[in-house]
């Protein structure tokens, strides 16, 4: 089931229609390099032309020059012809450079990030957003990186506040159109099966946990999703690299002796069907009936081009059931039609 980049999926719960491929704007932010305004414009404006209507960012991405560049861009186009995604849970205070811990955005802005889920916190970051990209609008609002992953011992404190305070704050926002619907992301299935299970939520953006090669501990909450009609956006397609390249980045570090194998494994078979890593990864996170977009982040327009190809590839059939008799694939977990 090869994607179109520009035809749509609807939610279930509220009437947003989003492209079956999304831009992820973390990489506009300057993480882990600096890119200049007209390459990041370039960047966008490809996106665009190739059919992209569905732009998701944070304040977190380079402490708000993602939504700042993405803003820029987008003011160039009639509101009702894109979907756009920021997040909650940071809010930005003017900081001078070299105060704040940066890493992984280079040259940021002199903004500070501080976590706050509270509910005063969470209108005011909404607000505070849709001053950097200059819109009356969100399309989607997400509860951003509440998990232990983020938050070590602080993390139960942080999941009470967000239950508490940013969810019920964002729910209100919607009914009164601020925002078209809500939604959490995050990284971790444990975190993610919680906010199915204890907040009135609209979407999820699933960082990393729905992947070819990541996707043991995703039944519960997935199952969850098509059950209630959650949309999800499957984001972190590639593990940070490894299911796209060479690069041996597996979630951010080096990758285990058991993950190597599996990999390998996977690329013995896509050799053997003459079928790109990323194109498998893309499309099996694609295959759930609860996916609606994978949202894919690029650092040159080759990459971005590049991803596009992948997501439009044809893979034959029997490509998933040699994965599955292999237990790359999990039993309950489908693939392309």
């Amino acid at each position: 089931m090869s994607l179109d980049v520009s035809h749509t999926r609807t939610f279930v719960k509220v009437p947003v229609a989003v492209t079956e491929v999304s831009f992820g704007a973390a990489p506009i932010g300057n993480r882990f390099s600096a890119m200049s305004e007209d390459f990041a414009q370039t960047l966008i404006g490809h996106a665009w032309e190739s059919g992209i209507r569905y732009f998701d960012t944070a304040p977190m991405y380079g402490n708000g020059l993602s939504e700042h560049r993405l803003g820029h861009f987008l003011l160039q186009h009639e509101r009702n012809d894109f979907v756009l995604s920021t997040k909650v849970g940071r809010t930005l205070h003017p900081a001078a450079r070299g105060s704040f811990e940066a890493w992984p955005w280079v040259e940021p802005p002199p903004m500070r990030a501080e976590f706050d889920y509270s509910r005063d916190a969470a209108k005011r970051q909404i607000h505070e957003s849709l001053h950097r990209i200059m819109t009356d609008r969100i399309d989607i609002a997400f509860l951003h990186d509440v998990d232990s992953f983020i938050h070590g011992a602080d993390y139960e404190d942080r999941m009470v506040e967000s239950l508490e305070g940013a969810v019920p704050a964002m729910i209100a926002m919607r009914e009164e159109g601020v925002i078209r619907a809500v939604g959490a992301a995050l990284n971790e299935a444990s975190a993610l099966r919680r906010i199915v299970e204890q907040s009135d939520i609209d979407c999820l953006l699933v960082a990393g946990r729905y992947t070819l090669l990541d996707h043991s501990l995703a039944k519960e909450f997935m199952t969850t999703c098509s059950e209630r009609g959650i949309a999800v956006i499957a984001g972190g397609v590639f593990n940070t690299g490894i299911l796209a390249s060479d690069s041996g980045r597996f979630n951010y570090g080096e990758p285990s002796a058991e993950i190597v194998v599996e990999v390998d494994r996977i690329k013995r078979r896509c050799a053997e069907f003459s079928v790109s890593l990323a194109a498998a990864a893309i499309q099996f996170s694609a295959a759930h009936p609860a996916v609606v977009s994978v949202c894919l982040g690029a650092s040159s327009v080759a990459q971005q081009q590049q991803n596009f190809i992948s997501a439009a590839e044809v893979i034959p059939a029997d490509f998933w059931t040699a994965l599955r008799a292999d237990g790359v694939i999990q039993d309950w977990a489908p693939t392309p039609a």
